[in-house]
């Protein structure tokens, strides 16, 4: 064991000098990539628990100079707030469940090469890419078909994503296919196929699209704005912090004097900025994202390596 401990040290120890100049030049780089990286998030988050009227003189950096939470107060004082956060986590589990589980689906029939019309409905698929019919026939067609004012109007349209089942079909194409006839020689049909060995084969593609699926989910707030923006009870998250947004910068239209253009509360004094909503809206937005990342990226990076290449 001591020699082998001991090897790592001495190969490190008599590295050339141009091995310690890349190395230390990767370093380097790498940090600065990280810092790059790190500090949009870091500063909105030092602006958005920094006081309000502080943070109108500039200087606010890594760290909040007059630490407050007035800012997430003034976000979360709308009754309607949690009711529309219920609302985002419904629709991103619901929706993203449905989405990759019928893209999955869609995917795998076109990934056979026994399915005579595989190459039709690909280019079908991917043509929508390109094309759609606009935003006054889309909403016509959700009205036709009764969805509005429903929450069906979050998961149904959203249903089959053209680049995740582009994404999925590359990755199940480079899968071995003896594993598949020896399913089928045992009796399996291609639903049984499909559910038994296709998905846990393709779980690092499948969280992959997961990821990019929820985030298109949490993050949406024009679908609400669009069919349900009368309905209170179906209103989002995103749609309110918008709302609140709005809010602000009326306020700071509304005035002529910039210190008499925030948001005040009953006893006069100053207390949020239209740049300190903002910033605390997108901590908000962002943190349940950031949280669930950390357990998919494993599987994101293997997906992502894996995705693009066919066997």
């Amino acid at each position: 064991m001591a020699k082998t401990s001991a090897a790592p040290r001495m190969h490190a120890r008599f590295k050339s000098p141009s091995d310690r100049i890349f190395d230390t030049c990767n370093i380097v780089f790498m940090t600065f990539l990280i810092v790059v990286t790190l500090y949009p998030f870091i500063n909105t988050l030092a602006v958005s628990l920094n006081d309000a009227n502080d943070s109108v003189k500039g200087g606010i950096y890594l760290w909040p100079r007059e630490f407050t939470w007035e800012n997430y107060k003034y976000v979360f004082k709308e009754a309607t707030i949690f009711h529309a956060t219920l609302i985002s986590v419904l629709r991103t589990i619901i929706g993203t469940l449905t989405s990759v589980f019928c893209c999955a689906m869609v995917a795998y029939t076109i990934s056979r090469p026994e399915y005579v019309l595989r190459k039709f409905v690909s280019i079908a698929f991917i043509l929508t890419m390109y094309f759609n019919g606009g935003l006054i026939p889309n909403f016509l067609l959700i009205r036709e078909l009764g969805m509005l004012g429903t929450f069906a109007v979050y998961i149904i349209p959203g249903l089959i994503g053209v680049f995740n089942v582009i994404v999925i079909r590359s990755f199940i194409e480079g899968l071995p296919e003896g594993i598949l006839e020896s399913a089928r020689i045992d009796g399996a049909g291609e639903f049984s196929t499909f559910i038994r060995i296709v998905l846990p084969l393709c779980v690092p593609v499948l969280a992959t699209v997961s990821l990019f699926t929820a985030v298109f989910q949490w993050n949406s707030w024009f679908d609400v704005f669009l069919y349900n923006s009368s309905y209170g009870e179906l209103s989002t998250l995103q749609y309110e912090l918008m709302k609140i947004l709005q809010n602000s910068n009326s306020s700071l239209n509304s005035g002529n004097d910039y210190a008499s253009q925030f948001a005040r509360s009953e006893s006069g004094v100053n207390q949020v900025t239209p740049t300190s909503v903002r910033a605390t809206m997108t901590i908000v937005a962002s943190v349940p994202i950031i949280l669930v990342y950390p357990f998919l990226q494993k599987y994101f990076v293997k997906g992502m390596t894996l995705g693009g290449v066919k066997g």
